[in-house]
């Protein structure tokens, strides 16, 4: 069956940075657009990133252009999500989703 794997996640002081990795199994990846995708506490989960099957395009929201980067690596089957110049309001689970598939995600906590 179709399985996201999220990792990557866990504490760092704000301005620091943090790599996310999503391993797909069970499904097509070469074929699959991905996305990352992140819950704020209390708040809604909203879209962050995304990138098609060949990740020759790509789309960030503008809350975390030029800090983040959504990357690929179709042969190891990961999706990656670079995170730099981190800020207090980024503390969230992250999540990483394939059309209806999600992953359990990943915590991002920043602290001061």
């Amino acid at each position: 069956q179709v399985q996201l794997m999220e990792s990557g996640g866990g504490s760092v002081q704000s301005g620091g940075s943090l790599r996310l990795s999503c391993t797909g199994s069970g499904f097509d990846f070469r074929s699959s657009g991905m996305r990352w995708y992140r819950q704020l506490p209390g708040k809604e989960r909203e879209w962050i990133a995304s990138i098609m099957d060949n990740g020759e395009i790509t789309n960030v929201t503008p809350a975390v252009m030029g800090r983040f980067t959504i990357s690929r690596d179709n042969t190891k089957r990961i999706l990656y999500l670079d995170m730099k110049n981190l800020k207090l309001d980024d503390t969230a689970v992250y999540s990483c989703n394939t059309q209806t598939y999600w992953g359990k995600g990943t915590l991002v906590i920043v602290s001061p």
